[in-house]
């Protein structure tokens, strides 16, 4: 009887498994009839990630021991090819379920986040440490010169070997149980990181209650504020510290203390409280360190750096150290010119942090009478949008249709077909603009299906962009400042990289390049916003259709080196904070005399003193809700963006060289060849080498110091 019984459950155990095998989206991805083989969010629901990741690595480690177990001699086909190919269910519901962790989610996502974290790291590390797998790779790899490889086959090659032996394959046992611990403890922390800065930011708010106290503020502004104290059922304006709140303050209200206040909070988050991440600094960095010297590096740089451009830690101080030299002049002249004007406005003080958004602001709209209100009106989301994809049609053919078949993971999303200048499908592009309490800061570019081939089949690319921009009102549509515009021009070039690829291999196509070369198609992008030929095609007054003035176009242009020095000096701040947390030979310890914040808070403002031109401002630090380096791929690698800046107003140069020659900066030729060369080719090559194919040399520094009208004072 017991027998039976137990035969009866674990019947009922398989049917139970099977009816939810067959009822979850991830489990029959290959036969979704969704277009273009997208997502089909209306099916997915929260349930189905856990049951789909596990399956999905189950499958992924049955690919992998068919490698291992292989009879037939390594190649590059059965072996390299075969491990590049394999864990494709897991890629698809990772791919889903992380996009939606930073665009859409809630506290069942981030309770999964918590759970799949050692899971992950786990299936990464067993992979990565299995030693047969890595002798087949090393046997294929040792015969590399007699393979009559193509570029792009090498080149996987060598960045599969690259990537075991950098992640342990070469270590002795003990050292791979240590690589395996340390590796999920920094999953588990950089994920912590994250999380705490989306909570805090969160959770954080300010009901004003006095309409005089946000003076200086636009309609449009106050009705989003007081539409967020509506939503909590409160009465008055409603501040919180998303970006949409945080820039108009700090630009445009009169309020000292209120913009001290919003300064405060902003830059104090996750320094103590509840969502304290100090210690997790302290421990990502350490734990980074250990990972770094149980590879006999001495520092986290040295491990991490050696497949950029960049190569080594010397070089990357070298380029921070060369734009300090040039920039700090100009920056400190700049913080003068606006010391005196905000004294001459009747501040009696020291130009604060606080000061610094206000009064730049009103200096330039004395200087060239521009400012955001002003520009706001030609800048209409959907003439935005049109003018973003007519720069990608006059560059490179291709066209944007709107598919309302594609189902999106929420209704504020916009999904798009994108076809080349044949009329041949190319990309699915999803646009997803406006902040929500599920989505995390800032903008950015992912993809939902990479690029790749498989016989003579492409596989397209499903591309998206994430932004946080003005949301429309009820008397008003979304109208974007001058900066969103750039931003949203940036993310769209890393979009372009994602859509445009042509490659073999989905672990090289689009934006799988080193990280001091992946913003360069994106800050390339940035460029066009300066250029009236470009305005000229979508800047019309949302109300009466009149195109932007050739007056206010002109001070656009004039006005676009304003404040260069700083802006400049900021990003150096970062970057050195970024490397010397990434330089740290010996781990950090917390002197006796300081708490673990002060000591963090400490230890950042001496890293970024160098080139800091404003008074540091005691108890606050960015670098306790820096994701860039801290949960988001970019440790010792956020001077990426500005050896990117460098290769991006080179790059630009090539266009402006062609705009005077033929009249016009779309330039055919110089997209084709940049296009050619850089956006369809990935990683397929060294970046190094893929540039120079485009400059037809080696960039240097003198356009971005002409661009931002710089005077040189040194070159190294």
């Amino acid at each position: 009887m017991y027998i039976k019984q137990l035969i009866t459950m674990a019947m009922i155990a398989s049917t139970v498994a099977v009816s939810a095998a067959n009822d979850n989206p991830f489990f029959h991805y290959k036969e979704w009839k969704t277009p273009h083989g997208t997502y089909p969010f209306n099916e997915i629901c929260n349930a189905h990630y856990m049951p789909a990741f596990e399956e999905g690595m189950k499958q992924g480690l049955a690919e992998i021991d068919a490698i291992v177990n292989n009879p037939a001699a390594p190649t590059f086909a059965n072996t390299i090819e075969a491990y590049e190919r394999s864990g494709e269910m897991l890629s698809v519901v990772a791919s889903c379920f992380y996009n939606l962790a930073s665009a859409e989610t809630n506290d069942s996502i981030q309770a999964l986040e918590v759970e799949l974290s050692p899971k992950m790291s786990e299936y990464s590390s067993t992979i990565r440490l299995n030693e047969k797998l890595f002798q087949r790779i090393k046997a294929v790899y040792d015969q590399r010169g007699n393979l009559k490889l193509t570029k792009e086959q090498a080149k996987l090659l060598d960045d599969i070997y690259e990537s075991f032996a950098n992640n342990g394959a070469n270590l002795s046992d003990a050292d791979k149980q240590t690589y395996r611990e340390l590796t999920a403890r920094l999953s588990m922390l950089t994920m912590t990181f994250g999380q705490n800065v989306l909570k805090a930011t969160n959770a954080w708010t300010m009901l004003v209650t006095r309409e005089e106290d946000i003076r200086g503020l636009n309609d449009d502004t106050k009705a989003m504020l007081r539409a967020n104290a509506e939503a909590k059922g409160l009465n008055g304006w409603l501040l919180n510290l998303k970006p949409t709140t945080y820039i108009p303050v700090m630009q445009d209200c009169d309020n000292r203390d209120i913009r001290r206040e919003l300064y405060m909070a902003y830059n104090s988050r996750c320094i103590g409280g509840e969502f304290d991440n100090t210690q997790n600094i302290i421990d990502i960095a350490n734990t980074r360190l250990a990972l770094a010297q149980l590879f006999d590096k001495p520092c986290y740089a040295d491990k991490s750096l050696y497949k950029t451009m960049a190569e080594n830690k010397e070089n990357v101080y070298r380029l921070l150290d060369q734009l300090r030299d040039n920039y700090m002049p100009a920056a400190r002249e700049e913080v003068k010119e606006l010391q005196e004007y905000a004294a001459q406005q009747g501040l009696y003080a020291t130009l604060q942090p606080w000061d610094w958004s206000y009064y730049s602001k009103k200096l330039k709209n004395d200087k060239y009478a521009i400012s955001d209100d002003i520009v706001r009106p030609y800048f209409e989301l959907e003439a935005v949008k049109q003018g973003v994809f007519g720069l990608a049609k006059r560059l490179y053919g291709i066209t944007f249709k709107e598919n309302k078949n594609i189902q999106v993971y929420n209704p504020e999303v916009t999904a798009y077909e994108v076809y080349d200048e044949k009329g041949k499908f190319l990309a699915v592009y999803y646009a997803d603009f406006h902040p929500r309490d599920g989505k995390r800061g800032g903008a950015w570019m992912n993809d939902f299906q990479p690029q790749y081939m498989l016989g003579k089949k492409d596989h397209r690319p499903h591309i998206v962009n994430v932004m946080n921009f003005t949301r429309p009102t009820a008397e008003k549509p979304a109208l974007f400042t001058y900066d969103e515009v750039r931003t949203f021009l940036h993310e769209f070039g890393h979009a372009l990289h994602g859509m445009l690829t042509r490659c073999n291999y989905s672990a090289l196509s689009g934006t799988n390049v080193p990280r001091d070369f992946v913003e360069l198609p994106s800050q390339f992008n940035e460029n066009f916003i300066d250029e009236k030929e470009f305005l000229d095609t979508f800047a019309k007054h949302y109300k009466t259709g009149e195109p932007m003035p050739q007056e206010l176009i002109d001070k656009i242009k004039q006005s676009s080196n304003y404040h260069a020095a700083y802006a400049c000096v900021r990003q150096l701040s970062f970057g050195y904070l970024d490397m010397t947390w990434h330089t740290l030979t010996e781990p950090f310890v917390v002197p006796a005399d300081l708490t673990t914040a002060e000591a963090v808070v400490r230890f950042g403002d001496t890293a970024m003193e160098q080139v800091q031109v404003l008074p540091t401002v005691s108890g606050t630090q960015m670098e306790t809700a820096f994701t860039h380096i801290f949960s988001g791929g970019y440790a010792a690698g956020y001077y990426a963006y500005k050896w990117s800046e460098l290769l991006d107003a080179d790059a630009f140069s090539v266009f402006k060289a062609a705009q005077k020659k033929n009249g016009s900066i779309f330039d055919k030729k110089a997209a084709a060849l940049f296009r050619q060369h850089i956006l369809e080719r990935g990683g397929t090559e060294k970046a190094a080498d893929l540039y120079r194919r485009f400059r037809g040399g080696e960039p240097t520094i003198n356009a971005l110091l002409e661009r931002d009208g710089i005077k040189v004072i040194t070159i190294q």
